[in-house]
Formats: structure tokens, sequence, C-alpha cells
């Protein structure tokens, strides 16, 4: 943790310095509830599979999808073998 949580802050930082982070988000707890389907069915989950993580989430400023990708390429979670995944907020 003493070696992560620094790489983790500088990054924040400087996506912050740089006009980029909209919403620094949380990191999820692991436990959670799965609605689905018309009976409206409630299990466990949040995860459809046990190989699927979500630690957190982060809201960026970017031009576009491109820029968002190019911007998490800098995530230390990438370091440790994790991914990133770059999604556009839908508009309603």
């Amino acid at each position: 943790m003493a070696v992560v949580m620094p790489k983790w802050m500088s990054w924040m930082k400087d996506l912050d310095e740089r006009g980029h982070i909209k919403a620094p988000g949380n990191p999820l707890q692991r436990s959670g509830k799965l609605v689905t389907g018309k009976q409206r069915s409630v299990t466990d989950g949040p995860f459809a599979e046990a190989k699927d993580l979500i630690n957190g989430y982060t809201l960026i400023q970017a031009d576009d999808l491109n820029q968002a990708a190019e911007l998490a390429k800098g995530c230390p979670m990438l370091d440790g073998g994790g991914s990133v995944e770059v999604r556009p907020i839908m508009k309603m």
C-alpha cells in the first residue's frame, strides 16, 4: 500500500491540475446486490462473473473517448497487470 498509494495520488493530482477530474469517485465495496428481470429477482452480486471486479470509478473530463483512453494510460492499476474500462456517460 505504501508503494501504490503515492502513485495513485500523483496520477489523480496530475489529472486534477490539468482540469480533467470531474469527480474523483470512491472505492466500491466488494459486496452488493443484483436486481434482474421482470420478476425483479434480487441476488448477491453485483458481478456477473467472479473474474469481473470493479474497484472504483473516477469521472474525468475529456474531449472525446480517445483522449479519455490516453489519460487512462497513466492509471497505476495497469502497473499490476490490471485494466481500466473507459466509457462515456450517456446523455439523457
